[in-house]
């Protein structure tokens, strides 16, 4: 794979994005005919039934990627069965929703399949020069960590367009640091490919959206940023969990708020509410377009600001995390994304 040029490149990002972008209509009329329907209600956006499943076309545009590009491995086996289970968990709950404590059991069982037989570990991070080897605890941090992807993008997949383009904003900050580095190999081949079936998604989800992806969708999406994490830690990112963390901060700030927020109100953690990070933005009469844009530019920057730390000069990149991440807090204490200011 270290032979791979950027025509090689482009046609991983294109052969996806075409097939997803030719597919999603047809899976419109599968959901609609077997009732994947998400219907509106007072916490939903939406005022209209959309149909679901979008995330079957996703994994459809990642399986033929893979035929083309990939390699067989054990790794790759264990990443293709761990998907699939969740894909079957997101399938059936997009037409019947399952509990949630059945759906993160589903999660689990994927999360230890990659783990045990692909051998993905979080083995060992650094941070501001610091280094951690995690040693046997290497196993269940791995876990709660594809576990917090999975759910972060669950959460975030609120709004038309939101989960898949804070996703594609990864694929391509990912891919163009390995790009940059020469690094190639199996995190950047799925990285580039899941770049081009977000892309392909999106062409139908952005607002207004004609399907959404469901959690067939935002389940797969967070299992295969968690992956691609993974397996770039000795590649691509050089042991760092900076990047992927900078990057996805938003979803990772919204799960955490949600988390202080729901405890404070001595609810259950996956109570439901309209108080998250686009809600906010929301009341502030942006209206759905431009609360997804705005969401994608911090993305942007964020992910600027990890692509500047790692290949220009890491100073820089720590002073716009900084500042970035000040305006982060700022913003969340004049919200009420944790506590409710009108009580």
């Amino acid at each position: 794979m270290n032979d791979i040029n950027l025509t090689t490149i482009l046609l991983m990002v294109f052969i996806p994005f075409v097939f997803v972008a030719l597919i999603i209509p047809v899976i419109k009329k599968v959901a609609n005919h077997v009732g994947a329907m998400d219907m509106p209600d007072k916490r939903k956006v939406h005022s209209t039934p959309m149909p679901r499943l979008g995330g079957l076309g996703i994994y459809g545009g990642f399986l033929l990627g893979y035929m083309i590009f990939g390699e067989q491995t054990p790794t790759m086996n264990a990443i293709l069965i761990g998907s699939f289970v969740l894909l079957i968990t997101g399938i059936i709950d997009d037409i019947k929703p399952m509990k949630a404590s059945h759906k993160l059991i589903c999660q689990f069982v994927a999360a230890l399949i990659v783990v045990i037989y692909g051998n993905l570990l979080l083995r060992d991070v650094s941070f501001f020069g610091m280094y951690i080897n995690f040693g046997f605890w290497a196993y269940p941090i791995t876990i709660l960590f594809i576990l917090g992807c999975i759910n972060c993008v669950n959460l975030i997949d609120g709004l038309d367009g939101l989960a898949g383009g804070i996703s594609s904003i990864f694929f391509l900050t990912i891919g163009i640091i390995a790009y940059c580095q020469g690094r190639i190999g199996l995190s950047v081949v799925i990285t580039f490919i899941m770049f081009g079936s977000t892309l392909g998604f999106l062409v139908h989800n952005f607002h207004p959206a004609k399907i959404f992806m469901g959690d067939s969708g935002s389940m797969f999406l967070g299992f295969i940023i968690s992956v691609i994490t993974l397996l770039g830690f000795k590649t691509i990112i050089s042991t760092s969990i900076i990047i992927p963390l900078c990057i996805l901060i938003v979803p990772i700030l919204d799960t955490l708020c949600a988390i202080i927020r729901r405890k404070l109100k001595g609810e259950s953690i996956g109570t439901p509410d309209k108080s998250h990070f686009h809600h906010q933005l929301l009341r502030r009469n942006y209206g759905v377009r431009g609360t997804v844009i705005v969401i994608y530019i911090i993305t942007i920057l964020f992910s600027a600001a990890s692509i500047i730390w790692l290949l220009v000069d890491k100073n820089i990149g720590y002073i716009i995390y900084g500042i970035l991440l000040l305006c982060l807090i700022i913003f969340v204490f004049r919200t009420d994304i944790i506590f409710d200011h009108k009580k």
